[in-house]
């Protein structure tokens, strides 16, 4: 190992530790301050100046051989960013890649490990700054962009960090294999244990989570020995390009060859993640997008190991509840946390058409309806509370999907256009909430990505369970909630989220809401059904990334 990186080793030794014991026990840890209170102030008040002078030039990243400039971002905000970024030419960028790897696979675990930790500590100091590139691409409010974007991010980051260094260390450098042979002298040999990258790996990341949704790929890989190349989403590349500008700086300080991370820009025009995807050196992918483009990754890269999440049909059950108030307040955050936006979001909303019980009486269909769509209201009614929770809608796209699904049911509440006091051409519009009968299948049970979802009639909840039970099936889901008073029915709640293999939040009605996912505690998907093949994060998903070869000779008893 290189003296800088076991440097960088013994400075986050705690860290790295810490990290480990948190994904075993599961409680609430991170080393990445979620506050902006603990970041320096100048850190922080000089983010926008320094997000400004980011603006209308070229971005600066190691490339091996410049194909071209790309580079047409918009604010969901409304104005230009005017970055271009150098695209790099791929058959040069592959070969590169796989010259740097031999000596990334054999500086071993602890120098990769270190390097990444490294990376991941910049990266935190850097969250003012990422938190700006974030909202002015992903259309995420501020708040949410730093949160999100620098310390959860980087907390799935260095999970994904721990579970491949926990894998890695559990395989011995060395074994010496004595079996007996009775009169005769035993039989000896001396084993040798690699750790072995698979190859290039391609993480595609999305639009609306450009980091959160990247590191737990980037680092995975990295981590275990693979290059990686970074595939930003068109409309949001500089969250991307300032990581791996941070990993670049990193590597090469260590002694690495800086563009065992590069960045691979294109645009909406010109994409060019199928070739890169079927590109034979490329041996892992992953994928955060679309149903479709995630199916046709796993149908026909079949040279590499695919780890997707794609979309599915987040779903709430209620049942019965104490107070109706409390858990419309908690769904309302819930539909309204920017804008929908979310992979967690929940979409289809099942009550029986005769009502549910309260601690304060039977609340009939239409009046659960209407106070969940009351509470919305409430929620937004201030404006620029309204503003700092939507954020602004990140695509076109979604936009004219909320006018399309107004055909859809009977609408309980309407999507409205709101005005940000600072971006006056901002996107941003409430949740559009709609009334259904269990029926109408075809309205609720596809996915309608931004602030759209469904109130479902249903016979009971028993139908409620079978409904969901069969979308969820054949559509998948990243979220499963679900409201009841009586412990037969959660015992029911909990049975059908194993079958469906969908994570249950039970009975929330106070300041966690079913659209969080914690690093370290919560299992983000689960990989068993068709939302996602894949958990962020297990060992899983680390595991694959690399193989053991062994050697073994003979040799001699000490």
């Amino acid at each position: 190992m290189s003296q800088q990186a076991q440097q960088l080793l013994d400075r986050h030794r705690e860290t790295l530790d810490r990290a480990v014991e948190a994904i075993s026990t599961r409680g609430v840890w991170s080393p990445y301050p979620e506050s902006l209170k603990k970041y320096p102030e100048e850190a922080v008040k000089g983010a926008p100046q320094r997000f400004e002078a980011l603006l209308k030039q070229p971005f600066a990243l190691k490339v091996t051989e410049v194909a071209g400039q790309v580079g047409a971002e918009v604010s969901p905000y409304g104005f230009e960013l005017g970055i271009t970024y150098a695209q790099p030419e791929q058959g040069a960028l592959i070969a590169s890649m796989q010259a740097a790897m031999p000596a990334w696979r054999d500086v071993g675990a602890e120098a990769r490990v270190g390097v990444c930790l490294e990376i991941l500590a910049r990266l935190n100091a850097l969250s003012p700054d990422i938190a700006q590139a974030v909202t002015h691409t992903s259309g995420q409010a501020p708040m949410m962009a730093f949160q999100a974007g620098g310390p959860h991010a980087q907390d799935r980051g260095l999970e994904a960090v721990a579970y491949a260094w926990q894998a890695m260390s559990r395989v011995p450098a060395t074994a010496k294999w004595v079996k007996p042979q009775g009169k005769h002298d035993p039989l000896v040999l001396d084993k040798r244990y690699h750790i072995v990258p698979r190859g290039i790996s391609l993480v595609v990341a999305c639009s609306t989570f450009p980091t959160w949704n990247t590191y737990p790929g980037l680092f995975a890989s990295l981590a275990t020995g693979n290059p990686v190349i970074l595939k930003p989403h068109p409309a949001a590349i500089l969250p991307v390009a300032m990581t791996a500008r941070v990993a670049q700086e990193v590597l090469e300080e260590a002694g690495f060859d800086p563009c065992l991370v590069s960045l691979m820009p294109d645009t909406a025009e010109a994409p060019v993640t199928k070739e890169l995807a079927l590109d034979p050196a490329v041996k892992l992918i992953d994928f955060t997008g679309s149903n479709a483009f995630g199916e046709w990754l796993e149908q026909n890269a079949t040279q590499a190991q695919v780890f997707t999440e794609k979309a599915g049909i987040n779903s709430v059950i209620i049942d019965s509840v104490e107070q109706i108030k409390p858990v419309a307040q908690n769904l309302a955050f819930s539909l309204s946390l920017y804008s929908g936006q979310m992979c967690t979001t929940p979409q289809a909303i099942y009550v029986p058409r005769e009502g549910i019980k309260t601690a304060e009486g039977q609340l009939s269909f239409d009046e659960v309806a209407d106070t969940l769509a009351k509470a919305v209201e409430k929620f937004l009614s201030d404006n620029d509370r309204a503003c700092a929770v939507l954020g602004a809608i990140q695509s076109p796209a979604t936009e004219a999907r909320i006018d399309k699904s107004r055909a859809l049911g009977e609408i309980l509440l309407d999507s409205e256009p709101r005005q940000h006091t600072q971006f006056p051409r901002a996107r941003i519009h409430t949740p559009l909430l709609l009334k259904v009968d269990a029926g109408q299948r075809d309205a609720f049970s596809e996915e309608r990505f931004g602030p759209i979802s469904f109130v479902i009639a249903t016979d009971s909840t028993a139908h409620s369970i079978q409904l969901a039970r069969e979308v969820i099936g054949a559509k998948g889901a990243i979220t499963l909630g679900a409201y009841t008073t009586d412990d037969a029915v959660a015992e029911q709640f909990e049975q059908l989220a194993m079958e469906v293999a969908a994570p249950l939040s039970l009975n929330l009605d106070g300041g966690v809401f079913v659209n969080q996912s914690a690093a370290f505690s919560d299992f983000h998907a689960t990989g068993g059904n068709p939302a996602a093949n894949a958990s962020l994060c297990d060992q899983a998903y680390v595991a694959r990334r690399f193989v053991v070869v062994q050697s073994r000779r003979h040799g001699q008893l000490n």
